[in-house]
């Protein structure tokens, strides 16, 4: 007896596509997530254009590697100047937008500038901005062509291991008194970017080294040029166990994206009675400044203020120290 006489009448008035005993399976032609986002079917402009912005930044790196090496034996200062050419270069080159509310401290230096973490992308956002040299933690100083760039740029490394802290201190303050400013990153780590995570006092040691310490809010704010909302963080923040070559290929193939750095009116840090409550002031006007730009409202800058006898401190704003 062939098939045809073993379907029943019910089944060959069934269409054919609907007789099928097992259910149909598909495999992806090319296994794995990040190859999926890379390799799947989506416009070729999105591709073209990712490749055409990492190749200029490579370019880029590639031609001021050597200029920055130079730099650094010659005296004045085209080491502290290209630097921010450099990083404002990398900006464009990946297609971002950088917009500046406020001005950065120029009255008094060194300034200790104090801003929010959501990215690898602050550093080039703010080192074509201020002129100044990054704390960073010393697993940056392992990173292929990553660590080149960081001892070019003057980058001082500090580790999470409190036996250590009082050199790396001394190391923050000979930078500070020989005339450098630093960006510091007092939160510790990189956030989702939704919100501003608690300052650690613990990183404001060297502050009274300073001049002026003037806060900084940084805020992804623009993607396509329409306002950037909950969803669109992760595409600008990296944290977790995201690895750069992938967020800057996801971030590479996007039009329109824009940073928007906001720049607090400097203080005096002596003007404060203790470490504390210089980190909690700083603190509340970074997280207030963000919020804002989060929320496309508009800005201004902030002043940080001593705090008032008898008015506690903001909760959640500040952590004593690093773990």
């Amino acid at each position: 007896m062939d098939a045809a006489a073993r379907i029943s009448p019910e089944e060959a008035l069934r269409p054919r596509r609907l007789r099928r005993r097992k259910p149909l399976r598909f495999t992806p032609w090319l296994p794995g997530a990040a190859w999926s986002d890379v390799l799947d079917v989506r416009p070729q402009g999105g591709r073209l254009r990712a490749v055409r912005r990492i190749a200029l930044a490579l370019a880029l790196t590639a031609l001021c590697i050597p200029v920055q090496a130079l730099l650094l034996l010659l005296p004045g200062r085209g080491r502290i100047v290209f630097p921010r050419l450099y990083w404002a270069g990398m900006c464009r080159a990946i297609g971002l937008k950088v917009r500046v509310v406020g001005r950065p401290a120029a009255e008094a230096r060194p300034v200790l500038y104090l801003a929010n973490h959501s990215s690898w992308l602050d550093i080039l956002v703010l080192g074509g901005v201020l002129e100044a040299c990054f704390v960073a933690k010393t697993e940056v100083g392992t990173w292929p062509l990553v660590s080149t760039v960081a001892r070019l740029g003057r980058t001082v490394f500090v580790s999470r291991n409190r036996r250590r802290t009082g050199t790396e201190a001394e190391q923050m303050r000979a930078r500070l008194a020989a005339g450098d400013s630093l960006i510091l990153f007092p939160e510790g780590t990189s956030s989702d970017g939704t919100r501003v995570l608690p300052f650690r006092s613990s990183f404001l040691a060297v502050a009274d080294a300073a001049r002026q310490v003037q806060p900084v809010s940084l805020v992804y704010d623009r993607l396509g040029g329409l306002p950037a909302c909950r969803r669109d963080r992760p595409l600008f923040a990296w944290y977790g166990d995201m690895d750069i070559a992938t967020h800057l290929w996801r971030l590479a193939r996007r039009s329109g994206a824009r940073a928007t750095v906001l720049l607090h009116e400097p203080v005096d840090p002596r003007a404060f009675p203790d470490r504390k409550a210089l980190t909690t002031a700083v603190a509340e006007v970074v997280a207030e400044g963000a919020a804002a730009l989060r929320q496309n409202r508009a800005v201004a800058p902030l002043r940080p203020t001593p705090p008032v006898a008898g008015r506690p401190a903001p909760a959640g704003l500040v952590a004593e120290a690093a773990q």
